[in-house]
């Protein structure tokens, strides 16, 4: 059964830096991956996209403050952000494509405070 698990998530002032963590289990991962985001009573964005060959892109409202990255030895997608804002304040989902199949990450919390 395949399960990916978020973590990294938690309070940050405004300008502050914080990581997440998507780790994949019951699968060896090298499919496309991505990050969402969502806040309550808005649609689930888009935040930044990385293909199995390590080619990324990224909303225009994060490009040049965040970075997604993967690591295959560990099964685990990374979200590094910088210079956060008030407005990225939402719970973030990792989501992973397998063919026609998308699996999705219970979420974590990150509130930035300004």
């Amino acid at each position: 059964q395949v399960q990916l698990v978020e973590s990294g998530g938690g309070l940050v002032q405004a300008g502050g830096s914080l990581r997440l963590s998507c780790a994949v289990f019951g699968r060896f991962n090298i499919s496309p991956m991505a990050w969402y985001r969502q806040t309550p009573g808005k649609q689930r964005e888009l935040v930044a996209r990385i293909t199995s060959g390590g080619s990324t892109n990224y909303a225009d409202s994060v490009k040049g403050r965040f970075t997604i990255s993967r690591d295959s030895a560990k099964n685990t997608v990374y979200l590094q952000m910088n210079n956060r804002k008030p407005e990225d304040t939402a719970v973030y989902h990792c989501q992973m494509t397998v063919a026609i199949v998308t699996y999705w990450g219970q979420g974590t919390q990150v509130t930035v405070s300004s």
